[in-house]
This record gives C-alpha cells, sequence and structure tokens, in this order.
C-alpha cells in the first residue's frame, strides 16, 4: 500500500510540474504592450528576481573586489598572531562596504541599464542579463592578465580569443579569480615581513637574556599593535588595496 500510495504522489508531482512548466511558458511568452513592443510578463520577472537573489551572493564573491579586500584584512589579524580579533563578522562587513564603494561605478550603471528597465517590463530576459553583465566583464577585463585568461583557456582546452570581447564570461570569472589571490597574497607577503622582523628581534633578545620560558609572542604582540597604531595601518593598507583597482 505504501509503494502504491509513493507512485501517486509521484505521479501528482509530475503532473503539478508539467502544469507549472506549461504556465511559466505561457507567462514567459512576449506580451504586447503599446508604443514599447513586447515585454516580459509579471510572474516572469518576478521569477527571475528570486532566482538571481539566490545566486547574488556567489556573485558578488567572484566578480567583485571582495576577494583580495577578504584575504587582504585576514592577513592583518594573522600577522599579530591574533586568529579570532578582529572578529569574522567584523572584517566581512568591512569588506563588503568596501566592495560595496569599489564596485558603486557598475553597480550604478547595471540598474540604470538592466535594472531598472528590466522591472519596468521593457526590457526582456535575456537581453536584461546580457546588458547587466557587461559591467561586471569590464570590470574583470581591466584588472585579469593575459597569463591567468591563458591558463585557464588551456584548462579547459580552447583556443584565447583574438579581442577581449570575445572573451566567455563563464572563463574570465575563474581567471578574474586566479588574478584576486595572486594579489592578495602579494600583499600579505609584504604585510607579514615587518611583523615577522619585530618577532625575530623579540626572539633574540628573550634568548640572549636567557628568558627561554617566556613566550615571545607575549612581548612582540604589544609592540606590534603600537607600531600599526602609529603608522595608522589600517587606512594605509585600505588605501593601498583600493588603489590597485582600475
Amino acid at each position: 500500500m505504501t509503494m502504491w500510495r509513493r507512485r501517486i504522489v509521484l505521479l501528482v508531482s509530475c503532473c503539478m510540474a508539467t502544469a507549472f512548466l506549461a504556465g511559466a511558458a505561457h507567462a514567459a511568452a512576449p506580451v504586447p504592450s503599446a508604443g514599447l513592443g513586447y515585454v516580459t510578463a509579471e510572474p516572469v520577472r518576478i521569477a527571475v528576481l528570486l532566482s538571481l537573489l539566490a545566486i547574488i551572493p556567489g556573485l558578488f564573491i567572484c566578480m567583485t573586489s571582495f576577494v583580495r579586500i577578504i584575504i587582504v584584512l585576514s592577513m592583518i589579524r594573522h600577522a599579530f598572531g591574533m586568529p579570532e580579533t578582529p572578529p569574522n563578522q567584523v572584517l566581512i562587513s568591512l569588506a563588503l562596504f568596501l566592495t560595496a564603494l569599489t564596485m558603486s561605478p557598475a553597480i550604478d550603471q547595471i540598474n540604470t541599464t538592466a535594472l531598472q528597465p528590466f522591472l519596468k517590463g521593457t526590457m526582456p530576459v535575456d537581453q536584461a542579463l546580457e546588458t547587466g553583465a557587461e559591467p561586471l566583464r569590464a570590470f574583470m577585463l581591466r584588472q585579469v592578465r593575459d597569463t591567468d585568461l591563458k591558463t585557464v583557456y588551456d584548462i579547459a582546452k580552447r583556443p584565447l580569443p583574438a579581442r577581449p570581447d570575445q572573451v566567455g564570461i563563464m572563463l574570465l570569472t575563474p581567471a578574474f579569480m586566479l588574478n584576486e589571490l595572486r594579489i592578495s597574497f602579494r600583499i600579505g607577503f609584504v604585510l607579514l615581513l615587518p611583523f615577522l622582523l619585530i618577532d625575530l628581534v623579540v626572539s633574540s633578545i628573550l634568548l640572549s637574556l636567557g628568558m627561554i620560558m617566556v613566550p615571545p609572542a607575549t612581548l612582540s604582540l604589544p609592540i606590534k599593535l603600537l607600531m600599526f597604531i602609529l603608522i595608522d595601518g589600517w587606512s594605509l593598507v585600505l588605501q593601498g588595496v583600493l588603489s590597485g583597482f582600475r
């Protein structure tokens, strides 16, 4: 009896899914509008917006400056020797606001050229997605290197395009992330050197005084904090990171 019940439930679910897809296909059909040609139906616009809300966090991480900023901020606290201070919530919130600041021209362009016309129903779904992707493509192309693009195209076993406008966004995104990882680790290496020097000096002084049982981090941490405060380290680091975006 249980098996038949499962089959009935499965059959009903399939019928409901078929009816929903048929309704969605009917709603997706172009709707004539006086003076505007054919526009997208409102149910389709709502469905597309809800779908985009699910993937926007991933797009925000992969196609913006968020990766470089959050990695550099995380390396700063590891250089201090305090892996939990500042907390993750503070660093992520700061990285989100800095990313929004950096990407504000692209966000404004997406809103003007794609989102608002789509919400008003004057632009179809495919054209809105293509138009909205162009500012992100332009931003990523300005940051990425040719060697990173070549690496990704070699992995995909595809020929390298002759012009930048022929680069596919699905292959441009991993190349952009490779570039961001390379630059963020290079910045992190430069940040770690002075902190490492302080640790070595403190360790040498403690060893020469015979204070072997005293952990070097006990003395080096206040010195590193004082140095970072005196040079206004957070402002210098953030200015250097944000100025690197073209």
